[in-house]
């Protein structure tokens, strides 16, 4: 196959087939490779610093070739969505995707996941378009992944690789760059032997001993269980004193909140809107690892903290679940969540449901919950969201960009706050208008009436302001 024209540009384009055909070249002229290291994202320093990111985005810059992965029960529409996720994900990495192509996955082939005609397609497409490496949009085994680098001659990446690499990118905080240093040593780890089996083979050995390489993978491995347990250990600490600042803001007189949803659906941009914060609001994957809390006033009711966490994306791996999970428990430990869903998403309820999952994994599911549908000021699919509407009757809908629908959404907030805490009735003396001032400012007040024997208040409180208020109940 020959290299195309220098002055050659193809636009995105799926094909009748499920095939894809398209360059997105940023300026760059087709057939020439782009500067860069060749450097695998797992051949590193196992040990960076705590302080330092993961991995540079200049220096590790690279021009791939995309593959998307089509299973038998998956049609061709999803398939590109899932193609189209992966192009934002390595170019939220930084990399520079070249071309792609979706082949059909089929079972039984470990060896390579793909068979032998297909890896020799791949590998005639990525010198075609002179990538520096390939990305699949699935998790490619350790197996697989050597096998299919010895047929192609390039490094193969997948998507658990380039989630891994945006998190290292964006962690700024001592308890996110533990989380991704712990995430990307168990992604490294089974994927040593290709990193050091050359050794081996150069430096060879007397037989029954073992040779230098094979010495040097054992000591790796040793390294990095040994770093594992000691990011475990470190990890519990953190994870203790961020446990130890949830327990005291649920012992105070403010319902806690959460937002979750999609990877970039807006929940910074809305926790930001709500509160008048200066919060990093960037239209990329992944912009927000580490949680952000701020006080809100609901109308008619007290204030709530409301914390952003980190965006889902579907199929999220376990371990970088685990690694994150007391980010995560955010919402887990929150009263109430708040569900950003992205209307112009061409996938957005599958967006939706992965949240869902996520949630219902960690066991977050079950609380008095919000659900927006954000970003209602640009072209949407109708048929998305109308099935949205009704699957969620009070659904929320908004655009944070405009501030339109923001009055509504803190409505259901005020709501979803309190709806766990029973309507109680109370007769307030009326030297004791104290006990009105605390539940306007941390309580839900339903009714209030002043009458000769006292203030009449029927009202939403959280449990820790019951005490003081009990002595008054009717």
């Amino acid at each position: 196959m020959e290299k195309r024209d220098a002055d050659e540009k193809q636009p995105l384009a799926f094909l009748l087939d499920g095939s894809i055909s398209y360059t997105s070249m940023r300026g760059n002229n087709p057939g020439q490779r782009m500067p860069c290291t060749k450097k695998r994202l797992d051949d590193q320093d196992f040990f960076p610093s705590h302080d330092s990111r993961l991995h540079d985005t200049e220096e590790d810059s690279l021009s791939v070739f995309l593959v998307g992965l089509r299973t038998p029960d998956e049609s061709v529409p999803r398939a590109q969505l899932r193609l189209q996720e992966l192009d934002s994900l390595v170019r939220t990495a930084g990399m520079e995707p070249l071309g792609a192509r979706i082949l059909p996955l089929r079972t039984g082939r470990a060896a390579t996941l793909i068979g032998s005609g297909q890896a020799l397609e791949i590998k005639e497409l990525a010198e075609y378009h002179a990538a520096d490496a390939i990305v699949f949009d699935r998790d490619i085994p350790p197996r697989a992944q050597r096998n299919l680098e010895d047929i192609i001659g390039l490094p193969i990446h997948d998507r658990q690789g380039i989630i891994i690499t945006i998190f290292g990118q964006r962690a700024s905080t001592k308890e996110a760059v533990l989380q991704v240093e712990l995430a990307r040593l168990h992604y490294v780890l089974p994927r040593l032997t290709g990193s050091r089996e050359d050794l081996s083979r150069q430096q060879g050995g007397v037989k029954g001993t073992r040779g230098g390489g094979e010495a040097q993978l054992e000591l790796d491995r040793r390294r990095i269980s040994d770093r594992i347990a000691c990011l475990k250990t470190e990890l519990t600490a953190v994870r203790t004193r961020r446990e130890r600042q949830r327990t005291q803001r649920k012992s105070g007189e403010i319902p806690v909140g959460a937002i979750v949803g999609y990877t970039n659906s807006g929940k910074s941009s809305l926790l930001k809107a709500l509160s008048g914060a200066d919060i990093l609001v960037e239209d990329k994957l992944f912009a927000t690892l580490d949680p952000t809390t701020r006080r809100i006033r609901l109308p008619e009711s007290g204030e709530v903290l409301l914390s952003d966490t980190v965006g889902f994306v579907s199929d999220l791996p376990h371990h970088l679940v685990d690694a994150f999970r007391s980010t995560l428990e955010e919402a887990t430990d929150a009263d109430f969540l708040v569900i950003v869903c992205d209307a112009s998403h061409p996938d957005m309820l599958s967006c939706y449901q992965a949240t869902l999952d996520v949630l219902h994994n960690m066991g977050a599911d079950g609380k008095p919950t919000v659900t927006m549908l954000n970003k209602m000021d640009v072209p949407f699919e109708d048929f998305a969201v109308a099935k949205l509407r009704d699957m969620i009757p009070d659904l929320v809908e908004t655009s944070i960009k405009k501030r339109q629908g923001l009055n509504a959404l803190l409505e259901a907030m005020a709501k979803a706050a309190y709806a766990s805490c029973p309507l109680r009735s109370f007769l307030i003396p009326a030297d004791r208008h104290d006990l009105v001032s605390r539940t306007r400012q941390s309580g839900r007040i339903e009714t209030l009436e002043y009458t000769d024997d006292g203030i009449l208040l029927s009202a939403r409180l959280i449990p820790v302001m019951l005490g003081d208020f009990l002595p008054f109940q009717q």
